[in-house]
């Protein structure tokens, strides 16, 4: 898995998400992909380009581990958030903070995730729809 830092995107995606948004992607955990060389902003303006759109869910998800920050402890906690988002059936997701603090000397950091969702409709599916579209690409992938 890549350095995972604020800004970071990564995707759930279908066969041809790469090539129909033109994306540059690394493999990160699972099936989820980390989106190199752009933030949010710039994914979102491929994507609305392409006439797709790219939802940005205000709830955010949050994940403390105690111990030293660093890429260990970063990544474990994204493993969590991203089984969350995977529940709620979205297909993208964009990290939003990473903190380290002590409590009582203890260090802890906690990382922060919006989800993303990329469909063709301008309004958001319901998560029975998305979930019907993340088990066809799953079915489409072999």
């Amino acid at each position: 898995m890549s350095t995972v830092q604020v800004g970071t995107i990564l995707m759930n995606g279908w066969p041809g998400m790469e090539q129909l948004f033109q994306l540059e992607s690394e493999p990160c955990s699972g099936s989820w992909r980390l989106v190199k060389t752009l933030d949010g902003d710039s994914l979102g303006r491929k994507i609305h380009a392409a006439g797709w759109n790219f939802f940005f869910m205000a709830a955010e998800i949050k994940v403390r581990l105690f111990g030293v920050p660093g890429t260990t402890k970063i990544q474990n906690a994204l493993r969590r958030i991203l089984a969350k988002v995977k529940q709620q059936h979205f297909n993208g997701l964009e990290v939003t903070g990473i903190v380290g603090n002590h409590f009582l000397g203890v260090p802890y950091v906690t990382v922060s995730a919006h989800s993303r969702h990329v469909q063709q409709g301008c309004y958001l599916d319901s998560s029975q729809s998305r979930q019907a579209s993340h088990d066809n690409a799953e079915w489409a992938k072999g």
